[in-house]
């Protein structure tokens, strides 16, 4: 499965623990705070299930810290996109974060993958394709061994 495919499932699963978690909190409080307590609610395990599932990357703290950042741009076009539906379209307050989430999800997909997926280096991209590294003299040698995400 390619990354936007893997991306939009894991959005899926996302939106229905946001969803799940919004439904009860929208019978106790407005919309809006209630969908802001869902949407912090889910993001944990939207980090989780986008470094292993997705971008098939390990989670570091340097990624959890960071992935908030990605949820800065979907937060943000979600809930303008939330409040320009219920309150200019007069779309039902149950519905709209929906049609709100699938409007976000491609600019959710690029910053996500940015974070948790930052492009390879040069000198490791070089390594892993050029073929058996060489030492200073020039003599072919074993191929650096990768640890994995260096973030």
């Amino acid at each position: 499965m390619a990354q936007p495919v893997r991306f939009a499932a894991v959005g899926g699963v996302n939106t229905a623990t946001f969803y799940a978690c919004y439904l009860p909190l929208h019978r106790l409080l407005p919309y809006f705070t209630a969908y802001s307590l869902a949407f912090a609610l889910s993001m944990t395990g939207s980090f989780l299930l986008n470094t292993y599932f997705t971008y098939r990357t390990r989670p570091t703290w340097k990624k959890f810290l960071l992935f908030p950042l990605t949820q800065v741009t979907n937060y943000g076009m979600q809930s303008a996109g939330l409040v320009a539906l219920v309150g200019w379209c007069g779309m039902n307050s149950t519905l709209a974060p929906l049609a709100a989430a699938a409007f976000a999800l491609p600019a959710g997909y690029l910053v996500s993958r940015r974070i948790l997926r930052p492009p390879a280096r040069a000198g490791a991209t070089a390594g892993a394709t050029a073929g058996p590294a060489q030492d200073a003299a020039g003599q072919a040698g074993a191929a650096p061994v990768r640890s994995g995400d260096p973030a």
